[in-house]
């Protein structure tokens, strides 16, 4: 039985399948410090592309973590454009600015600002308005967005295993294996005809959620024993340190999955990580259902994402930042009212 995604194509909009379908040499983009869900959603856009006869350099500013080798693709990424290359369309997944993409937005602005572009996102924080820009913040990740694009785009999701299995990693992880109230009844439904097409959900959700080298449990633990509360547990927090990647032997996205651990703490309305990154301090805040809107209290700070789920980075250091961040949220979660 093949799963019928019909009744979700209405949500693409006209301009982008358009902008996609003319393409012939497309930029596909990803954002700064790479997570599933725009690694799985640029590869996406790669293999729909070449399917239908153009040609894709995937790029990201920063190495892609190798977790994420299991990918097929993942070894195509470049950090810049081909400078011989006469690209005709952009194409910026889960993400919409040069800012968010990082320092290769910056290298490259001018190629940038002068490319026609599509915007393929599900933060409810991206403000982009130009005409191909689709921000559906009712989607669970870009990569459930971009399996409807495939779809739209006629390009068969069972006949390509390695475009299902990218865009199934990028769903799994920004759902938490389905574990997040962000996945909707067309979450399940694509996810389902991206398993029929052959993405290994089981062995996706291992590799992402189950499976830790040795050094990464203790960066873990380090954190873990950091935490602090305030005003009765309704706000938690910890602190992850350059010290400590050093002392692990760990990478920055070896902190993936920490904050998902602190916002379990059961009596948090606000459950925030501080990630030091030299004199900045990035910020990955997590809020319970019918409370604080993370994204007004990232918001405070420039930055942005879901409801529940939200981040920034402040140019202060560590110390600094937890002061002002923890003041805005304590504030925000004693008007909670449940």
């Amino acid at each position: 039985m093949t799963v019928d995604l019909s009744p979700y194509l209405s949500a693409v909009p006209d301009a982008v399948v358009e902008r996609i379908r003319g393409a012939k040499r497309v930029l596909a983009v990803s954002h700064e410090n790479p997570d599933a869900d725009t690694v799985g959603a640029t590869l996406g856009v790669v293999r729909m592309v070449e399917r239908l006869g153009g040609r894709v350099d995937p790029v990201c500013t920063d190495p892609v973590p190798p977790i994420y080798d299991f990918i097929d693709g993942v070894e195509l990424f470049r950090t810049d454009p081909d400078p011989a290359a006469h690209y005709d369309l952009l194409v910026l997944s889960d993400c919409a600015t040069p800012e968010r993409v990082g320092p290769v937005g910056e290298r490259h602005r001018e190629l940038f600002e002068r490319l026609p572009r599509v915007v393929i996102d599900h933060h409810a924080s991206n403000a982009a308005l130009a005409e191909a820009d689709w921000i559906d913040p009712d989607a669970a990740a870009t990569c459930e967005m971009v399996a409807l694009l495939v779809t739209c785009l006629g390009v068969p999701l069972g006949s390509d295993r390695a475009l299902a299995t990218a865009l199934m990693a990028g769903i799994v992880m920004d759902t938490a294996t389905f574990a997040h109230p962000n996945a909707t009844p067309r979450t399940l439904a694509v996810s389902a005809a991206l398993v029929e097409a052959g993405a290994p959900l089981s062995d996706i959700s291992r590799r992402l959620y189950r499976s830790k080298p040795e050094n990464q449990l203790r960066l873990f633990g380090r954190v873990l024993d950091r935490l602090t509360s305030f005003d009765e547990g309704r706000v938690v927090a910890s602190t992850l340190l350059d010290a400590d990647l050093a002392a692990t032997g760990t990478q920055p996205p070896h902190s993936e999955g920490i904050i998902d651990l602190l916002a379990q703490a059961e009596r948090a309305e606000v459950a925030i990580l501080f990630k030091e990154a030299g004199e900045t301090t990035r910020i990955s805040v997590r809020t319970k259902p019918g409370g604080v809107d993370a994204t007004v209290l990232t918001g405070l700070f420039g930055g942005g994402g879901h409801a529940r789920a939200a981040g920034a980075t402040l140019p202060l250091p560590v110390d600094r930042a937890r002061d002002a961040v923890l003041a805005e949220a304590r504030k925000a979660a004693a008007a909670v009212a449940r």
